[in-house]
């Protein structure tokens, strides 16, 4: 059972990561326009953080020390100066977005309009990061955002021709009306929205904070092989559901009420309630994830004593960059900007991103000298440096696209 409830940091992570406001509104939107021809994007992401995160988690465990911190040892302080700019920057987009999404699933259920929620919205995640204990945190709101596997129910409920969905998944072409350059545009913000860098500076830094060690390799891995796929496995339920119902009525995705309606449908007021539970739980976690990733990567470069289980006089800077995190989160979002929108800039910055982030996990993990002999095997580095690849081309390809596509219009 003790083993179980820690598989709980994967889950929480693989929620708050692939089915966050972004992927919530990506996948069901690219579900809704290319029904399930960008299926193989979404698998392809899932493989990679799952190859990059059990890099992380390994070098947690082994090190003893979290990845930032180890990135700026490692390839010196310029280099991980423009990691933390740019990791920085992608989260914190990532965070006033999410603040906007659990202040939209409240006003899905209250209907007193979004904006209003947001200065409480912050509040109380704060307050939740402040006060509660890291474990609490992570099991209460990463097992609260299970409710989203209401979307794979309504699936199943659907009854799809099982043939025809496999045949449209291993075939995939552009629909009739979309252009290619926006084909692999919205391809792009799906790969870097399963990719998205604050998951492994969470995941790892999680793993300092529940004081993982060698003997706890299995349950790093168990967090990366189950929680994962667990995430991709619901964001994919999501890209079905639209796939299902709103690609054939030509209905676009431009709003949150919008993502849960396939399950309306299928499953009438319940399945909407378990919905909307879900979305405020994946939200509120990814808030919370990113809130504390803020910290995190501030405090590892500049060598501060960071972390929940630290007494909190004692890691005051690590707070004061997550109240600072929030207060901005906040500021733009009451801009009101279109958070939907917000969210898939950050996407696309995220893609630019993705080499800064990987490559120093692929080099650290490499070094005898922090692993011992719990360096890369051959397939490990066969997958990351593919990967590498994969990510460089993604961050040439993701403004260029941007700016051709005007953001996938």
């Amino acid at each position: 059972m003790k083993r179980l409830l820690a598989v709980t940091l994967g889950i929480l992570t693989a929620i708050g990561g692939f089915v966050d406001i972004g992927d919530l509104v990506a996948s069901s939107l690219v579900g809704a326009r290319f029904g399930f021809s960008l299926v193989w994007v979404l698998i392809l992401g899932v493989i990679g953080i799952c190859v990059y995160a059990e890099m992380a988690g390994r070098v947690a465990a082994v090190a003893g020390r979290p990845t930032f911190d180890l990135v700026r040892e490692r390839l010196g302080p310029r280099m991980a100066l423009v990691n933390l700019a740019g990791s920085l920057l992608v989260t914190l987009l990532t965070l006033a977005a999410e603040l906007a999404g659990v202040a939209l699933a409240i006003e899905l259920i209250t209907s007193v309009a979004y904006l209003l929620w947001i200065p409480a919205v912050g509040l109380v995640v704060w307050l939740v990061i402040w006060r509660t204990r890291f474990e609490t945190m992570e099991r209460v709101f990463g097992l609260a955002g299970l409710a989203l596997i209401v979307f794979v129910v309504a699936v199943f409920h659907l009854s799809p021709d099982w043939g025809g969905v496999l045949e449209r998944v291993t075939h995939p072409d552009v629909p009739g009306g979309e252009g290619m350059p926006t084909y692999f545009y919205y391809g792009i913000a799906l790969f870097a929205s399963a990719m998205t860098p604050y998951e492994v500076f969470f995941f790892s830094s999680g793993g300092i904070e529940e004081r993982w060690g060698r003997k706890d390799l299995i349950t790093a891995r168990m967090n990366v092989f189950i929680g994962f796929p667990l995430g991709g496995l619901l964001a994919l339920a999501i890209m079905a559901a639209a796939a299902l119902v709103l690609h054939p009525a030509g209905i676009a995705v431009d709003y949150l009420s919008q993502v849960t309606l396939p399950v309306a449908v299928s499953l009438g007021k319940i399945g909407l309630g378990l919905a909307l539970l879900g979305v405020f739980a994946a939200t509120f976690g990814a808030a919370l994830e990113t809130a504390l990733s803020s910290g995190y990567t501030v405090a590892q470069y500049f060598g501060w004593t960071w972390g929940k289980t630290a007494a909190p006089r004692t890691a005051s800077r690590f707070h004061a960059v997550i109240i600072v995190a929030l207060i901005a989160g906040m500021m733009l979002m009451l801009t009101g900007v279109d958070p939907i929108k917000v969210t898939e800039y950050s996407l696309v910055f995220a893609a630019v991103a993705l080499p800064l982030t990987y490559l120093p996990i692929l080099v650290v993990a490499n070094d005898p000298e922090y692993m011992g002999d719990s360096v890369n095997g051959r397939l490990a580095n066969v997958m990351g440096g593919t990967y590498l690849i994969v990510v460089l081309i993604a961050a040439i390809a993701a403004i260029p696209l941007m700016l051709i596509t005007k953001a996938g219009l």
